[in-house]
């Protein structure tokens, strides 16, 4: 019983979370300068964003913006997105895109491997597997990241 106790108290606790940076999100906004940016488009329920990355000459992510429209998840996927590659290098942030759709979408929780980053506040995320048609919703944010990443100035979808 004191298990369900806790469970329970963790997916309030997850779901608070989701629900803080979804009313509050981190990091939203345009701003000034950006060496990298993504759009993020979802077709199936209309979340929209713009990713914006500043990387320096050292390839760390020096700064993480977005703004958009969206679902309370895929707006608090955004916002935790850049409070998590803030300050990593390229490769470990691009790694962190790998983790977190790998875990969305095959209950994997391989997401330990990756040094510099706490997954604790992530896997908030976690619940959004029960619900198939929210994961691209949560997904979206980090195929923004991918694309920008991989082809600054892109367009990420997640059909």
């Amino acid at each position: 019983m004191n298990n369900l106790n806790n469970n329970d108290e963790l997916q309030d606790l997850y779901r608070d979370l989701i629900l803080d940076h979804a009313h509050n999100p981190r990091n939203f906004g345009r701003p000034d300068e950006a060496t990298h940016t993504a759009e993020g488009i979802n077709p199936l329920c209309g979340d929209k964003l713009h990713l914006y990355l500043t990387i320096d000459s050292d390839n760390r992510i020096a700064a993480a913006a977005f703004e958009g429209s969206g679902c309370a998840i895929s707006m608090a996927s955004a916002s935790l997105l850049t409070e998590t590659v803030k300050n990593l290098p390229v490769a470990d942030a691009d790694a962190c895109f790998v983790a977190v759709t790998k875990r969305l979408t095959i209950r994997s929780s391989d997401s330990a491997a990756i040094a510099n980053v706490d997954f604790k506040e992530l896997r908030a995320l976690d619940g959004v597997r029960r619900y198939p048609s929210r994961v691209k919703c949560a997904t979206l944010a980090w195929h923004a990241l991918h694309a920008a990443i991989q082809h600054p100035q892109s367009t990420a979808t997640t059909e």
